[in-house]
């Protein structure tokens, strides 16, 4: 009876004493976060709380397990499996420490940056540095976890001799997953693109939503979300409409009739982007850019603050000429003549009405 209720009283009690040490600190979080709400780390920490039970579990049982009086072979299993528990345990603190740290930095950052672009930056980093992070200690802890079974060291013994061959193999096959490593690395300390910014990638616009160390989430404006390698973005142009402020300068095309009111159809202009919400109050004009037999090119530019304000505004100075056009001079949208035009009766020579 007693066999039993030895290690019975130390697991027990070991896991009671557990949880009463993680409940203790996760109370003191508690009070830490509501006497400093400007920083959102303590909050953050008490995610930790299970990970930190499980350390204090294993090192309590590590160190009254002689009291348990369990035979050697049994130990020896205990032992293993305590270790592996603790290596996970450990790692899983570890990254729950590391993401407090990073989102406390970023939302610290972003309070007091006064350049949103920059904050973005800085958030960029933060993100591919923790990913760094949780990458190495993921394999760390995988490494240490596996290095515990006896087959597992044997077989890594054996693979030592043949180190050199296997790794220019495996150098040549994660050649793409190196090139997308350092890739990122440079995005992110390299000031290219960053999270939140505007980007044209291949024809399609959108916003950065995710960048990691290998790949890069563009959510586009009809809620797509395309997944691109980062070394596209180090290896081919593309657009970044965020880069050097957000503030934007936009087009509108018109193509309309040689008997088009120019002067007219500017101050319609004017009056509609100064009534827009979306204008800066910067700068716009209207011009002739263009003619040909038919029709000629009008362009309409305008300024606005970001680039979604750009798009808007487009949008609403080309509704609003063509409809002001079409209720007020429909002469001047481009048509094909299938009516003889007045003052052209007297032409009525069979020879011309066959050209």
């Amino acid at each position: 009876m007693e066999d039993v209720l030895r290690p019975l009283i130390v697991f027990g009690g070991a896991f009671v004493l557990a949880w009463v040490i993680a409940w203790g600190v996760d109370r003191l979080l508690v009070h830490l976060d509501a006497r400093h709400p400007e920083t959102p780390m303590w909050g953050l920490l008490r995610r930790g709380r299970v990970p930190l039970q499980a350390v204090f579990f294993v090192a309590l049982v590590r160190g009254f397990f002689g009291s348990t009086h369990l035979a050697s072979e049994n130990r020896q299993t205990a032992d293993l499996w305590l270790t592996t528990i603790m290596i996970a345990a450990s790692a899983w603190l570890a990254l729950r420490v590391v993401t407090a740290i990073a989102e406390t930095a970023a939302t610290r950052y972003a309070g007091i940056a006064q350049d949103p672009a920059r904050a973005r930056r800085v958030r960029t980093q933060l993100t591919l540095i923790q990913r760094l992070v949780t990458a190495v200690v993921t394999v760390i802890a995988v490494a240490a976890v596996l290095l515990q079974f006896p087959a597992m060291q044997t077989f890594g013994t054996s693979m030592l001799a043949s180190a050199g061959v296997l790794g220019i193999v495996a150098g040549i096959a994660a050649q793409s997953t190196l090139g997308n490593l350092f890739a990122g690395l440079s995005i992110a300390f390299g000031d290219m693109v960053r999270i939140g910014d505007t980007v044209v990638v291949d024809g399609e616009w959108g916003t950065v939503d995710e960048i990691t160390v290998s790949y890069l989430v563009v959510l586009t404006w009809d809620e797509r979300r395309i997944t691109m390698p980062v070394s596209y973005f180090t290896s081919k142009p593309f657009e970044n409409w965020s880069r050097g402020g957000p503030q934007m300068t936009g087009t509108v095309f018109l193509h309309l009739d040689h008997t088009t009111p120019v002067d007219e159809l500017r101050a319609k202009t004017e009056e509609v982007v100064r009534a827009s919400d979306s204008w800066d109050g910067r700068n716009w004009s209207l011009v002739v850019t263009d003619s040909t037999p038919s029709t000629i090119e009008v362009r309409a530019s305008m300024t606005a603050r970001t680039a979604d304000d750009i798009w808007t505004l487009r949008c609403e100075v080309r509704e609003a000429l063509i409809t002001w056009l079409r209720d007020k001079h429909p002469y001047a949208l481009p048509r094909l003549r299938t009516a003889r035009e007045p003052g052209t009766e007297g032409f009525d020579d069979p020879d011309i009405r066959k050209i």
